[in-house]
């Protein structure tokens, strides 16, 4: 049988998708490269070859969540038609976003980012980046500043839901993530 090598650039992904899966899981803290370096079938000392340090590989794996977000939203941005409203604008983006909260591990792992922020580095990383969020949501939008709070309060309140398995797929039952839940698409993200 032969096997098939994988370029570094396919290995560097595929630590990727194993440092989210194992960050979502456990958090900054609580997850150790030689974790990761299991779940992608390579060495842990190959894992620090390429990115250093288990917080420079948190970093890129916070990099690649908060870019899944910003790639949704000019997304949803692209779709609303040229005379759309602000409030039309940010309803389409909201939609995208339910496509980042059905992505499994990366709500949970952007959550992670923001509970590990003591950490300076990764604490100055999810605050440039989640404010580049607000920044593009305000920007594409056209929207008052007071719209685009109440449209961020909603994703971090769905970012919530979804990590603690209230919405989404195979949501566990509970009456008041229903109650909260109930006619969002009608009052807007």
């Amino acid at each position: 049988m032969t096997r098939t090598r994988m370029t570094a650039g396919e290995r560097s992904e595929e630590v990727l998708g194993a440092a989210i899966s194992a960050f979502a899981e456990s958090g900054y803290a609580g997850t150790k490269t030689d974790e990761i370096a299991r779940r992608a079938g390579v060495s842990q000392p190959y894992v620090i070859r390429l990115f250093g340090t288990k917080q420079q590989l948190f970093l890129a794996v916070l990099e690649r969540v908060c870019d899944r977000i910003e790639e949704l939203f000019r997304a949803g941005a692209a779709q609303a038609p040229d005379d759309a409203t602000p409030k039309d604008r940010l309803d389409a983006m909201g939609e995208r976003f339910g496509d980042f909260l059905l992505e499994g591990d990366l709500p949970r792992v952007f959550l992670q980012g923001i509970a590990a922020a003591a950490d300076p580095a990764i604490g100055d990383a999810i605050r440039t980046r989640f404010g580049n969020i607000y920044a593009l949501a305000r920007e594409t939008t056209g929207a008052s500043v007071g719209e685009v709070r109440r449209f961020v309060a909603t994703g971090m309140l769905l970012t919530n839901m979804t990590a603690m398995q209230v919405t989404g797929p195979d949501p566990i039952p509970a009456s008041w993530a229903e109650e909260l839940t109930d006619n969002l698409g009608e009052e807007g993200i």
